[in-house]
């Protein structure tokens, strides 16, 4: 949402209405919300620093991981920002627009305001893809198990036939033995 002071202002009361933004004195969470904010920032750069192994999952998952926490981490950051304004949030757009209507442009910048919105968007963007190629990764592990396991019954059927003719040419083989001292 395009950053407009009065529209803010307009909106915040409508979530405020709707209970998606609400009066809070639970000024304790401030420091709880902070503390998540610092933790997840630096599981962040842990996943983000992960050298995968050959049997684990590729870099790109753990880059996913990465970047949902670090939207996390900001989300906590702002939510502790809005409660110390005496206001809790219940989803991101409520986020967005109480920071946008409290604290903008006194105590943050609106391109703070910005960089949460599009983290926003990459985090979504990227969960959404994410799970995108985890549902066809899953039909192609799918698919290649069902032809496995009709490969596996061919080889069995082709290992058992073998085996029986075996058999079969053994016994003709000792019927019809050449070698045999009756010639």
């Amino acid at each position: 949402m395009q950053y407009d002071k009065e529209k803010y202002g307009q909106v915040f009361e409508e979530y405020l209405r709707e209970k998606r933004v609400v009066a809070s004195g639970n000024s304790f969470k401030i420091r709880l919300f902070l503390d998540r904010a610092d933790n997840s920032l630096m599981i962040a750069k842990h996943h983000k620093d992960i050298k995968p192994g050959e049997d684990g999952p590729t870099k790109l998952h753990w880059n996913y991981w990465a970047i949902t926490i670090s939207y996390y981490s900001m989300l906590y950051s702002a939510k502790a920002a809005i409660l110390s304004k005496g206001y809790e949030v219940k989803d991101h757009m409520a986020a967005q627009v109480a920071l946008g209507h409290l604290l903008v442009p006194d105590e943050i910048e609106k391109e703070d305001l910005e960089l949460l919105d599009r983290a926003y968007k990459i985090f979504e963007g990227e969960y959404v893809k994410y799970f995108e190629d985890a549902r066809t990764e899953s039909h192609i592990a799918r698919y290649s198990a069902i032809i496995r396991d009709i490969l596996k019954g061919r080889l069995m059927r082709y290992s058992t036939m073998q085996k029986s003719s075996s058999r079969r040419l053994s016994l003709l083989s000792t019927k019809y033995d050449t070698s045999s001292s009756h010639i």
